[in-house]
């Protein structure tokens, strides 16, 4: 199985690599492993949903 490290996830999902770590810590990204002090999470990982936001129809634009 392919991974990728913090900083590639950040740069695909585009959030920072701390928030990334966050999601590694809560176990929010599934087949995600911590080897010698490293995150590393399948290249295939979906990025989790923000839990700050509400959903679409929640949500009011001005």
């Amino acid at each position: 199985m392919d991974y990728m490290t913090l900083k590639e996830a950040s740069e695909k999902w585009g959030v920072s690599s701390r928030q990334v770590n966050y999601y590694c810590v809560e176990g929010r990204i599934p087949g995600a492993v911590k080897m010698a002090g490293v995150w590393l999470m399948p290249k295939g990982a979906e990025k989790p949903v923000d839990k700050r936001r509400k959903s679409g129809d929640d949500y009011e634009q001005k």
